[in-house]
């Protein structure tokens, strides 16, 4: 099953700064927040204005889905959100084909030991994709996905995107 991996440089001071901008955000009422299972949201989605750490994240994705996709980076459009996985909580299975998506990404924020891998399926064939913090990792976004549960005592942070082209 193809899967593209790049890496983001810098990633350490840049996660750093999003895992504090994100803390401060995470419980703000205001904000969007979408599949709620398991006790928890999915997906919250945080604006760029207000995440201001996460711009050289989108550029550096930007670039890396162009590569993936062999396109021009300037058609290419990006929706993103966070995933916050605390202990005990897994991503249930799904696929982002709902749309004109043309990527689906994942970029790792912060991933501690046992906190949970990425499990790409496509028909019987499963791909397992170990996270490191700092690496993207882009796929179909036709292929199912999900990640298995956090056994650490900690918290996982991610940004899952998607790509599609601008309208």
């Amino acid at each position: 099953m193809q899967c593209y991996v790049a890496r983001l440089d810098d990633a350490e001071r840049i996660n750093a700064a999003l895992i504090t901008d994100f803390q401060a955000l995470r419980n703000d009422p205001d904000l969007k927040r979408s599949h709620y299972f398991g006790g928890r949201y999915e997906n919250i989605y945080i604006p760029r204005s207000r995440m201001p750490a996460l711009a050289p994240v989108l550029n550096a994705a930007q670039l890396a889905a162009a590569a993936y996709l062999r396109r021009s980076g300037e058609e290419l459009s990006v929706g993103f959100w966070f995933n916050e996985m605390g202990p005990g909580h897994s991503t249930l299975p799904h696929s982002h084909d709902e749309d004109d998506e043309l990527a689906s990404c994942v970029y790792y924020v912060r991933v501690p030991e046992n906190s949970g891998e990425l499990i790409l399926r496509q028909g019987v064939l499963a791909t397992h994709v170990t996270p490191v913090e700092g690496e993207f990792v882009f796929f179909s976004p036709k292929i199912v996905h999900e990640v298995t549960e956090n056994k650490s005592q900690q918290m996982r942070l991610s940004v899952g995107m998607n790509f599609g082209v601008h309208k």
